[in-house]
């Protein structure tokens, strides 16, 4: 027991750090909303989720949960309440790393929460945050105002009431582009289980109809393809990929017997500069023991037909027109280490199109995880509220295979799988037709112990006629108040003629807490990426509730230092420096060689 009470330890003040290796799956995925995903985590963090009085909605915040674990969980407190967080070792499909790594984001309690509440309890008790950031972005060569700034207000009681507003200046232009969102959400009031109002997220069934906008992809987690939390959400960013309006879910029934769950929504939002957006939609999920199944209806109303403008021959068979109807059906059926999942849904076009995502999951051994995906989306399915598995961030003229498994022996976690897709016609980039690709991976992750972290990964891809082949290498180890985390990346890419390039990378990182409430990460990076397409996506530790993923492309060094400080619990001062060095631009001479960025963020908590 002292044994599990260190490494709980050990955990619980190392959330950056579990963040950080989150962030490192999922750095070369375009399609996804990195500062949603990093709210969600620390909010997890801050108000971590009761594994005794849960949902499969609420552990689906989780992100690297995949769905057989999350029923784990639930069958094992339905049948044996925890009395305290390290039993998650008792509950089959977890080891040892993946219990550290979930601990900082769950706790546990005898006595439900109830129901009822009182205006007077939820000021008096609830959380307040206010973060205020300031950046200073590429001071060298910036077109227009360099200075980018955010504020933020975050209410949150007992993760039952939440509330909360942004306001932010982009970089560029005039400096007069203000942006500005906020949200309302209640939670478990009651048999209403979810309100939304202002920004906010509708994700159901595989995602064909309505998704949220984080999406996992590929070889993140790979076993988690196929399913995402479902439901209405907040959501806390201001630049307009969510809904915006309302929303509403209500819940009768008994989670553990039979259970009927009815959402509906409105949003209003502009699509472009001159057309507005009404959105209704509706969701009806029948849950009965292990079986699950859904009906969703999505009707867009927009004030101006949609078109575009050049007409390029990859957009021929998008949505035209000023209405659209999108109906789905979703299912999922699992027991024990079986799971079979699927939507089915139709899309109104110049001719109505069809899009199909099924899929099946089996785990007869702890140590053994299999998935298995097909997808079609028919050329004239078209839907922009939608996202689901896919090669491509449109759900559009695609048919595919996908083959996943995971193996976790001792202290190894082997993964990999393999994708075929098929374009019936023009898709960007690709200016024939029909074309074909293939996406494969392989990744193994060496943990002996909390203090030592070793990863190899391996990916080929082709695409049309181009492809790119790359390899990662990875090492972590940790000591004290150190951490240290060396990275090298090499890929090659081929182009339409067939030529290869090649581009390569390699940093160090260290990171040193002080016995005083200081920690300092750094950083020195050396790249050298020939053409475009073998840029190097590399994950960077920036101020709270920021990211930062830069593709660097040319020949050159990187450095960075970022500093945490924290005199009090309620006060949190972050600082980063950030430079890059090009050396090819300082051969050419026509650009600045130097790119320096300084981000500076002050968080109070009341």
């Amino acid at each position: 027991m002292k044994t599990l009470l260190l490494l709980l330890l050990l955990s619980a003040v190392n959330i950056d750090g579990i963040i950080e290796d989150i962030y490192n799956q999922l750095t070369e995925l375009e399609y996804t909303d990195y500062e949603e995903l990093q709210n969600t985590l620390y909010e997890l963090a801050d108000h971590p989720i009761d594994l005794n009085h849960t949902s499969e909605r609420e552990l689906q915040r989780i992100p690297f949960l995949t769905s057989l674990q999350i029923d784990n969980i639930l069958l094992y407190v339905h049948d044996h309440p925890m009395e305290e967080t390290t039993e998650l070792y008792l509950v089959p499909g977890f080891r040892e790393y993946e219990v550290l790594n979930l601990l900082p984001f769950v706790t546990v309690s005898a006595a439900k929460v109830d129901d009822k509440m009182y205006a007077r309890e939820v000021f008096q008790y609830a959380g307040h945050e206010i973060n205020l950031r300031v950046d200073t972005r590429r001071l060298e060569d910036f077109k227009g105002d360099p200075v980018y700034i955010q504020g933020k207000y975050k209410f949150n009681y007992a993760n039952r009431v939440q509330f909360g507003a942004v306001l932010r200046r982009p970089a560029g232009g005039d400096g007069q582009d203000i942006r500005y969102g906020g949200y309302l959400q209640l939670n478990n009031i009651g048999i209403l289980r979810e309100f939304v109002a202002g920004e906010f997220q509708a994700q159901f069934g595989t995602g064909l109809v309505f998704s949220s906008v984080f999406h996992l992809g590929k070889k993140n987690y790979v076993l988690n393809i196929g399913t995402k939390r479902e439901g209405l959400t907040k959501y806390t960013s201001p630049d307009g990929e969510g809904l915006q309006g309302v929303g509403a879910t209500l819940e009768f029934g008994d989670a553990h017997k039979a259970l009927i769950s009815t959402s509906s929504l409105y949003s209003i939002k502009r699509a472009n500069d001159s057309i507005i957006l009404h959105n209704i939609g509706a969701n009806v999920t029948l849950t009965h023991n292990n079986f699950k199944i859904g009906l969703t209806l999505n009707e867009k109303i927009y004030s101006d037909s949609i078109g575009y403008f050049h007409e390029p021959e990859y957009t021929r068979t998008y949505f035209h027109g000023t209405r659209q109807a999108v109906l789905g059906l979703n299912a999922r059926y699992h027991w024990q280490w079986f799971d079979i999942f699927g939507e089915v849904a139709a899309a109104q076009n110049t001719r109505w199109g069809v899009g199909i995502n099924v899929g099946a999951r089996f785990s007869p051994v702890e140590t053994v995880g299999l998935v298995l995906l097909y997808r079609y989306y028919s050329p004239y399915f078209d839907n922009i509220d939608g996202y689901a598995f896919s090669e491509t961030d449109r759900l559009h003229d695609e048919n595919g295979g996908y083959v996943g498994i995971e193996w976790k022996p001792a202290y190894w976690r082997i993964a990999a799988y393999g994708d075929v897709f098929y374009f019936s016609g023009v898709k960007y980039g690709i200016p024939f037709a029909p074309s074909i690709g293939y996406d494969t991976y392989l990744e193994a992750q060496w943990l002996p112990q909390k203090d030592y972290y070793m990863l190899w990964q391996l990916r080929a891809r082709e695409k049309g006629m181009t492809g790119l082949y790359s390899v990662r290498y990875q090492f972590n180890i940790t000591k004290r108040q150190w951490r240290f985390r060396t990275q090298a990346d090499a890929n090659m890419a081929k182009d339409k003629e067939g030529t290869l390039t090649w581009g390569a990378s390699v940093y160090q990182d260290v990171q040193y807490i002080f016995h005083f409430p200081l920690s300092i990460t750094g950083r020195l990076q050396a790249f050298h990426a020939k053409e475009w397409a073998n840029r190097i996506y590399t994950f960077e530790n920036d101020v709270l509730y920021g990211f930062s993923i830069p593709a660097l492309y040319g020949q050159g060094l990187r450095a960075y230092i970022n500093m945490k400080y924290q005199p009090v619990d309620r006060l949190a001062l972050y600082l980063r420096v950030s430079n890059t060095f090009y050396y090819n631009r300082l051969q050419s001479g026509t650009d600045s060689p130097t790119q320096t960025d300084i981000h500076l963020l002050a968080r109070i908590k009341l």
